[in-house]
């Protein structure tokens, strides 16, 4: 059994320790050589396509980079799964439109909107994600417990 006073100084030495490993995996995190943020490729037409993200919250239904709600699929590489052509058809669509029951706004936006919204979604997919994109966006993630291995 430890003494007050061993007691004290282990207890003092571990929090020092742990406060050094917390501070020095802090400076790692932030370090340039760690940035995954695809920041050298961003566009201006990615920044407006992020602006119209936001401003039709479009978070509200979807995911990004697993971000978001649950009720749409998931957008991080919806490039690869559908194509340009078929984002951009369905961003400038003037009427709803109903996958699987689900019922998708008409945002009824123009060409240049939707090619920048298009401009956002391929500087995301260009982001390293750290095997993320493994992940099967198919099934919600409320609904791990259905899930077949």
């Amino acid at each position: 059994m430890l003494s007050k006073k061993q007691a004290q100084v282990f207890f003092l030495g571990g929090t020092a320790v742990t406060f050094l490993i917390f501070i020095m995996l802090t400076i790692y995190s932030l370090s340039s050589a760690q940035d995954q943020s695809n920041q050298e490729n961003l566009t201006a037409e990615a920044i407006r396509g992020k602006e119209i993200w936001e401003k039709n919250n479009c978070m509200g239904c979807h995911t990004i980079m697993g971000e978001g709600a649950y009720y749409a699929p998931e957008l991080t590489n919806v490039l690869e799964r559908r194509g340009d052509a078929y984002v951009k058809a369905v961003l400038m669509s003037k009427i709803p439109w109903q996958p699987q029951g689900r019922k998708m706004v008409a945002y009824g936006m123009t060409e240049a909107e939707a090619n920048d919204v298009v401009a956002f979604f391929e500087w995301v997919t260009e982001i390293n994600l750290n095997g993320f994109e493994k992940v099967n966006r198919t099934i919600s993630p409320l609904a791990k417990d259905r899930m077949i291995d």
